[in-house]
């Protein structure tokens, strides 16, 4: 008997985990696959990402096509963090006949060394390495077999490149990800997966142009969470909300007790009344959140890592072009502080060669942000 063994996080499952499952089965010969959705600890859910019994449902909706496959839950069931040896272990024992083959990409590939035990895994059972740069792939297979005496086998794939990280973006902001298969769609729609409730009201209030900067935001905003050490959804909820005051009058009721700052510029006092209407009509309650909606204009002394990358990212989002971008996106690549100090000298540079005003609290952020680089 052959068996696969196909783990991940699935979050979510998309055409492409197909496709590379289609081929292995093909490739290999299997009479059976096993599809391993890896256990995610709730503190760290947060709303981008689905809890182990959904993403479960969505890779057997995903993956029924497929006679071979089987959605196996021996890691969730596990509750704890997804060690591939005690998985392989795990299989080579319920199986101790079979041939089994592990699949990986070019990247696990290349980072196994590193892996907690590889020599036992290697021990148990076949590595399969299934990537798009073939030469790459034959090269850390190479080293593999170099340093643990079993060659991975090869699994001709040239699928697409998606990014699970823009697929959970896209459906924060209720879009229809291509990559994602359109029953899988319909499950995370009809169960509220991969958003916040208070995101479709708060883009309903912005232009289109506007909501399509929010959602730029905030592709650029994950890019750097995770290195930031910022939680996802959060940073997603944030960027989502940053300009929902933008366009809402000061007679809304939706601005009802709402008093604003005495000196605040007329460009600025979006932000103050953003973040009003996040915490008293949709009800954020987060003030890490809150605070990176109110000072994402002006910015302040003693933002948080968050509110300083909504800021940043607010600024150098793809859609952005005016002259000097490069070089705001260039220092945002070498630090989160980095950036924003060049984003905050910018703006009032920005408004000094225009004789505009500078709200003071802009000039005490930059001030106060130039000493952490110091």
């Amino acid at each position: 008997m052959r068996i696969g063994l196909f783990g991940g996080s699935f979050d979510p499952v998309h055409k492409e985990h197909v496709k590379l499952a289609k081929n292995a089965v093909s490739a290999l010969g299997l009479d059976r696959l096993y599809i391993l959705p890896s256990f995610v600890a709730p503190h760290k859910l947060q709303g981008s990402n689905a809890d182990g019994r959904s993403r479960a449902e969505l890779c057997k909706i995903a993956f029924q096509g497929i006679a071979e496959a089987v959605v196996d839950e021996f890691e969730l069931k596990r509750g704890e963090t997804s060690y591939s040896y005690i998985t392989c272990a795990h299989f080579r024992e319920r199986f101790p006949e079979a041939e089994i083959f592990f699949l990986v990409g070019a990247d696990m590939l290349e980072n196994f060394p590193q892996w907690r035990r590889p020599e036992e895994i290697v021990s148990s059972v076949t590595l399969a390495a299934c990537g798009r740069a073939e030469g790459d792939v034959r090269a850390y297979a190479r080293r593999v077999e170099a340093l643990y005496g079993e060659a991975p086998v090869l699994v001709p794939f040239t699928g697409e490149d998606i990014s699970s990280t823009r697929i959970r973006v896209e459906l924060a902001f209720g879009k229809a990800p291509a990559g994602l298969d359109g029953a899988v769609l319909a499950r995370i729609r009809g169960k509220g997966l991969y958003t916040h409730p208070a995101i479709a009201p708060a883009l309903a209030l912005e232009k289109e142009e506007r909501r399509e900067h929010s959602f730029r935001t905030a592709l650029t905003a994950v890019k750097y969470a995770k290195r930031e050490g910022i939680s996802e959804a959060r940073a997603i909820l944030a960027c989502a909300l940053h300009d929902c005051g933008k366009y809402v009058s000061l007679s809304s009721p939706l601005l009802a007790g709402f008093t604003p700052p005495e000196g605040v510029p007329a460009p600025v006092l979006h932000q103050y009344t953003g973040a009003y209407i996040a915490e008293h009509a949709f009800g954020i309650e987060d003030g890490e959140v809150l605070d990176a909606i109110r000072y994402h204009t002006s910015g302040k002394e003693g933002m948080s890592a968050l509110g300083k990358l909504v800021l940043v990212a607010d600024m150098v989002e793809d859609g952005r072009d005016f002259p000097c971008v490069g070089e705001l996106r260039s220092a945002l690549d070498s630090s989160l502080d980095e950036g924003l100090v060049a984003c905050l000298a910018r703006q009032i540079e920005f408004l000094r060669e225009r004789e505009i005003p500078v709200y003071p609290l802009s000039e005490r952020a930059l001030t106060w942000a130039k000493g952490l680089l110091n």
